[in-house]
């Protein structure tokens, strides 16, 4: 029986054939009996799926990113379309073709790293110049970059999301700078390329997209700090003289407030003009990115409306079109 992909499911079929695990969860429903919970992937998507009456010896049988068979059937349940399965079981690797798990390239990854050293090189700050092309010249480090998501549910959460993410934000910052001359461009260009710079170490990203034990226990705020500290070490050296300690002070201001507000997450809250206009450009760009996607992948194709989404507590209004 040929693949169905996950963007192909529909509701009240029969599925029959392997996934990517991520997310697994177990848990209990009212009555006390054990439930699995787990996201089932593909190269085209992810679906979320329930097995009822599960055991913790399942639970324990496979790892989030293993590939496992499973059978059951599809439904729609508010609004979207889930999998009850009735069958799970681990697979080895060596069986599975692995091009089917591969997300589809959905990012010009040449073009944006073409993009990147362009804006990055066309500062006319020396010393935020230098420091850039310190990372540009990281090979590992660029490479880690360019294949990240931004995050593993919300807004870029695929391979390249986060590369994608840092060059449009960039380029909203080269847009905007000239309506705001108190905005110190190239000082708001490098907290933008940086900002989410730890996430290339807080994020796994080989198959499933999950945190690392580095996300979890340090995430990419301090991450980003830490990696920004052994560039401006490289980049003195090379230009023989230090950048100055405010410029290196307020990039890293930028890192630890960008999530804005303390509820978010932030430890500190913006207190320069670059720092608060980070925060809100990066948050404009995240939010488009993530509602344009649950438009676009909604399966409530028989109303102009998506079904409602809890995370963000609001349906999304596609038209009538």
């Amino acid at each position: 029986m040929s693949r169905r992909f996950v963007n192909e499911l529909g509701q009240q079929e029969t599925v029959d054939q392997v996934f990517l695990a991520s997310d697994k969860q177990l848990r209990p429903n009212r009555s006390g009996n054990l439930y699995l919970q787990i996201e089932l992937s593909d190269r085209t998507g992810a679906i979320g799926a329930r097995m009822w009456n599960a055991t913790e010896a399942l639970y324990k049988s496979f790892n989030n990113g293993d590939y496992v068979h499973v059978e059951g059937t599809t439904q729609l349940f508010q609004g979207a379309v889930q999998l009850i399965a009735t069958r799970l079981k681990r697979v080895d690797p060596a069986e599975v073709d692995e091009d089917d798990f591969m997300p589809v390239p959905t990012v010009e990854v040449d073009k944006l790293v073409v993009r990147l050293g362009e804006m990055l090189r066309g500062m006319t700050n020396p010393h935020l110049r230098n420091l850039a092309e310190c990372f540009l010249l990281d090979e590992p480090l660029m490479a880690k970059f360019t294949r990240a998501p931004a995050g593993i549910k919300n807004h870029h959460a695929y391979h390249g999301g986060l590369l994608q993410h840092v060059v449009n934000l960039m380029e909203v910052v080269l847009r905007i700078s000239p309506c705001y001359p108190q905005i110190d461009r190239d000082l708001l260009l490098t907290g933008a390329f940086l900002h989410d710079m730890g996430k290339i170490d807080e994020l796994s990203y080989e198959r499933d997209l999950a945190y690392t034990d580095e996300g979890q226990l340090i995430g990419h705020l301090v991450i980003a700090v830490e990696l920004l500290d052994a560039k401006v070490v490289e980049a003195e050296k090379l230009a023989g003289e230090p950048i100055p300690h405010e410029t290196v002070l307020r990039i890293k201001h930028m890192l630890v407030s960008h999530h804005g507000e303390y509820e978010f997450g932030s430890p500190k809250l913006p207190m320069t003009v670059e720092a608060i206009a980070l925060y809100l450009l990066d948050n404009l760009d995240a939010k488009v990115n993530s509602f344009d996607r649950l438009l676009r992948d909604d399966h409530n194709v028989d109303s102009p409306w998506t079904h409602y989404h809890a995370n963000i507590n609001r349906k999304l209004f596609k038209g009538h079109v």
